[in-house]
């Protein structure tokens, strides 16, 4: 039986970022500014239902205690509902989330609710409605409003909401963001916009660093909070003035990857060891049977032999990742 994944550094894996599609029907600026193209091989399919089954059972039975769906945007499966039962079928696994644009929020989000999702992220780059289309090139701000509105209603008593910070575009915005969240139980989670192999000159123009955004909160009495094991990257920050929470996601801050404990899945079933890595390990050949578990657990085990202390993006190096819908942001 395989134990915790681990690594060459001791870091500890609690956390698997799942993607299940790399469609997505936004163009943001930062990621698909002409829309969704299909990745490399195109007739290769995405991860059936009983593959992600076994995928998130052999991470369960791994240490794994936090699921993630990515994409693209996950809610544009067909069997997104049959997927959260699917990961929910284990134990070991506390906490299944999903980033999503928002777009089937409205409609959908009870019935996910219902399907066994904990957690919930929306991205949001702007709350002023027009910048939203023309980050987005979707004219749906006031539906993904909604949307988070219904997931409160659906019993979420939290709503996580991401915003990729971007000079000259939402980074002045941080009075409006605040406004928002007095009242709101919601965790604003500034991401710094990260260079891929399509965006180094929109990088360029607009790269700004979270600590921006943190010199301010700590001014204002803002207090940063613990992290727990299976926590994602950001850094957390509380006032009692608030009933919401910002975030704050630094890739290019010094030991961003000390406290790594996220692993990748890509939609057609290759393991990443980084968002920004030189490549995949193919995982695919054995998810076809249930009886391969334990072969597929050693494969990803000894994969993280070769995990790099540091995903090097201060060096400019982006590693093979196009945007960020390829293998799941």
């Amino acid at each position: 039986m395989v134990s915790q994944f681990t690594d060459n550094f001791e870091r500890k894996f609690y956390y698997l970022r799942l993607s299940i599609t790399d469609v997505c029907n936004f163009r943001c600026t930062y990621c698909l500014p002409d829309g969704y193209k299909p990745q490399g091989v195109t007739n290769k399919s995405f991860l059936s239902l009983d593959e992600i089954r076994r995928i998130t059972r052999a991470f369960a039975a791994s240490g794994t205690e936090k699921v993630r769906l990515t994409g693209g945007e996950p809610s544009l499966r067909r069997d997104f509902c049959d997927i959260i039962a699917a990961v929910r079928e284990n134990p070991g696994i506390r906490q299944l989330a999903v980033t999503t644009n928002g777009y089937r929020l409205e409609r959908d989000v009870a019935a996910w609710r219902d399907a066994g999702l904990t957690a919930l992220n929306v991205s949001v780059d702007s709350l002023d409605a027009r910048q939203f289309h023309a980050i987005t090139g979707q004219d749906k701000f006031h539906q993904v409003m909604r949307g988070i509105d219904a997931a409160f209603t659906a019993g979420f008593s939290k709503v996580k909401v991401n915003a990729v910070l971007m000079r000259d575009v939402n980074h002045h915005s941080l009075e409006t963001f605040l406004d928002w969240i007095r009242d709101r139980p919601i965790q604003l989670r500034f991401i710094e916009l990260m260079e891929t192999g399509d965006s180094s000159a929109l990088f360029r123009q607009h790269h700004i660093s979270g600590e921006v955004i943190r010199d301010r909160l700590l001014a204002r009495g803002w207090q940063r909070q613990a992290r727990e094991r299976s926590d994602g990257p950001a850094q957390v920050f509380r006032h009692a003035d608030y009933q919401g929470e910002i975030g704050l996601i630094m890739p290019y801050e010094k030991d961003f990857c000390a406290s790594c404990n996220r692993l990748r899945v890509s939609a057609v079933g290759n393991l990443h060891l980084c968002l920004f890595g030189e490549g995949g390990v193919p995982l695919r050949d054995l998810l076809a049977r249930d009886d391969q578990q334990q072969e597929l657990q050693a494969r990803i085990a000894a994969s993280l032999n070769s995990k790099k202390q540091t995903h090097f993006l201060h060096q400019g190096n982006t590693g093979i990742t196009q945007n960020l819908s390829f293998i799941g942001g």
